[in-house]
């Protein structure tokens, strides 16, 4: 085998995820994004409307290609969400520590997931985010924890800010979508092909 047929072959063994961020304005979706992607933390907040970015990276062993959509958190672009989520594969859903409201504002965003997708069972990551500002903390992780377990999917803190759990972040939903693919549901069929 030449380097170019094992360039080819790795490329073909690679899976790709659409992953989309989702969460009110200002929990920090965009920082803890680009500082996955480019190892830097955005200090001016900037209201993002959409951003998309790719980026390659290694989960147990696994190679995979991350499309990731960084989602507007504004009330005026929820609209679009459902577009968002009609092409998603793996959800990130972000809520700052720092403001309980954010924590309540993503309950209704699971459910429009549910809704478009048609199923409760779609690969889902609950985050919150800005752990670096623990002194203002007002949603207690034990919130987070039961959220996340009622909602049957993995929980992770973290901070952008601080690097802490951001690589862990996306490694965990490429988890999710590996073990967990969203599955919509389908009009009855009288035939199962394999």
């Amino acid at each position: 085998m030449n380097a170019r047929t094992t360039r080819s072959a790795k490329n073909q063994k690679m899976r790709e995820f659409k992953v989309v961020v989702l969460g009110s304005g200002g929990v920090g979706k965009s920082a803890l994004t680009v500082q996955f992607v480019t190892g830097c933390f955005m200090e001016k907040y900037d209201p993002t409307i959409e951003d998309f970015y790719r980026k390659e990276i290694e989960v147990d062993g696994s190679p995979s290609v991350l499309e990731i959509l960084d989602t507007a958190g504004t009330e005026q672009f929820a609209s679009m969400r459902d577009l968002y989520i009609r092409n998603g594969q793996g959800f990130v859903i972000v809520y700052s520590i720092t403001n309980h409201q954010t924590f309540q504002d993503i309950k209704t965003m699971r459910e429009q997931i549910t809704r478009v997708k048609g199923t409760d069972r779609v690969p889902l990551l609950l985050v919150g985010n800005k752990v670096d500002l623990e002194h203002q903390r007002e949603v207690a992780t034990m919130e987070g924890l039961a959220l996340a377990q009622a909602w049957n999917c993995p929980f992770i803190e973290a901070s952008a800010r601080n690097k802490m759990n951001v690589n862990e972040v996306f490694a965990e939903i490429v988890r999710e979508m590996n073990c967990n693919p969203a599955k919509e549901k389908r009009p009855y069929c009288c035939c199962n092909l394999l």
